[in-house]
C-alpha cells in the first residue's frame, strides 16, 4: 500500500441547512451516485448519509444530515439531534440556502449557532440557475454585509461544484485517509436497499402516507443469485397499510419494481426484493420504537 503524502488532506464536509434546499442532490452530485434520496417533500432526510469522495490528494467526507427544524414530535427531535450530531463532528461547514426561498437563508440565531466550534463555514447558495443573476448577486451581498462567505452553485446543473470542493478540500486538515480509497459510502448496503425503497414510496404514494412510512431490511442474502433482499414498509395506520399495497396488490408491485431497478443499479447485481407491510401504530411519536429502529435520541426533559 503506498505512502500517504505529507500534505494529504482529509475530513468531513457537513452539508447543513433547511429541509428541502437540495442538499441530499448536492451530495449526490458531489459523489457521483445515488446515496441519498431525493423527495420535493419536505423533511425526506431522517438519517445521516455520508458519501465519500477520494481523488490523489485528499479523502473529504460528506455528510447529508436532516434539515434544520423546530422538532415537534419525537422522529424530529431525533432529526434534529443528526443534524446538530454532523455540525458537531464536520471539520468543515457548508450551509446550503435555497436561491429561489430567501428565506431558508441563515438567520442570525442560526449563523451564531454554526459558529460556535470556530470551523470553516460556507454559505452555498442552491439553485442559482432558476433565478436571475441579479436576485443570486442581492442574496450574495446579503451574506457578505453579515461576514459570511459565500458562493452560488447547482447541484442539478454542476455550476459551481468545482470551486465549492476546491474551498472545502483546502480547508480540511491534513490527515490519512480515514476510509478505503474505493468506498463511496460510509453506510453498508442494506441501508440504501431500505432508502431506495422509501423513496419510492414517496414518490408514488399520496401526500398524507409518505411520512408515515419507515423501512428496514429484514436479510439481506448477497451470496445468492439474484441477492435476496427482505424489506418490511412499516406504517402507522392499517388505512395506510391498504394505500401501500393498492388494488390487488398493484401499490406494492410498483413500488418493488422501481425500487429493485434503484438496487441493482447500485450494486450491479440482480436483486430479488421481497417487500411485506406492517403496522405499527404511531412509531413516529414512540421512542422505544424510534429506538428499536436505530433512531438516537435526547434525553426526556
Amino acid at each position: 500500500m503506498p505512502e500517504t503524502p505529507d500534505d494529504f488532506r482529509c475530513g468531513y464536509v457537513a452539508l447543513a441547512g433547511r429541509p428541502n434546499v437540495g442538499k441530499s442532490t448536492l451530495l449526490n452530485a458531489i459523489i457521483g451516485q445515488h446515496l441519498s434520496i431525493v423527495s420535493p417533500k419536505a423533511q425526506t432526510t431522517r438519517e445521516r448519509v455520508a458519501g465519500i469522495l477520494s481523488e490523489p490528494g485528499y479523502q473529504a467526507v460528506f455528510i447529508d444530515a436532516p434539515g434544520f427544524i423546530d422538532a415537534e414530535y419525537a422522529l424530529q427531535e431525533s432529526m434534529r439531534l443528526s443534524a446538530q450530531a454532523a455540525l458537531d463532528e464536520a471539520d468543515v461547514v457548508t450551509f446550503i440556502a435555497d436561491a429561489t426561498r430567501p428565506k431558508t437563508m441563515p438567520d442570525d440565531v442560526l449563523i451564531e449557532a454554526l459558529a460556535v466550534r470556530s470551523v470553516p463555514l460556507l454559505l452555498a447558495l442552491n439553485k442559482s440557475d432558476k433565478v436571475s443573476s441579479d436576485t443570486v448577486a442581492s442574496l450574495l451581498k446579503r451574506a457578505e454585509e453579515r461576514s459570511l462567505e459565500a458562493i452560488a452553485i447547482s447541484a442539478l446543473t454542476g455550476s459551481g461544484l468545482d470551486k465549492f470542493l476546491a474551498w472545502a478540500v483546502e480547508r480540511l486538515p491534513l490527515s490519512p485517509p480515514l476510509f478505503p480509497i474505493d468506498d463511496s459510502a460510509t453506510q453498508p448496503l442494506r441501508f440504501f436497499a431500505q432508502e431506495y425503497v422509501r423513496e419510492t414510496a414517496m414518490e408514488l404514494l399520496r401526500e398524507e402516507v409518505p411520512y408515515s412510512i419507515i423501512t428496514r431490511v429484514e436479510e439481506y442474502r448477497e451470496a445468492q443469485d439474484p441477492v435476496y433482499i427482505a424489506v418490511t414498509i412499516y406504517v402507522e395506520r392499517e388505512s395506510q397499510k391498504g394505500i401501500v399495497i393498492g388494488r390487488g396488490g398493484s401499490g406494492i408491485r410498483e413500488i418493488g419494481r422501481l425500487s429493485r431497478e434503484k438496487i441493482e443499479e447500485l450494486i450491479g447485481e440482480r436483486v430479488y426484493l421481497d417487500l411485506r407491510v406492517k403496522v405499527m401504530p404511531g412509531w413516529s411519536r414512540k421512542r422505544n420504537q424510534l429506538q428499536g429502529f436505530g433512531f438516537q435520541l435526547p434525553p426526556e426533559r
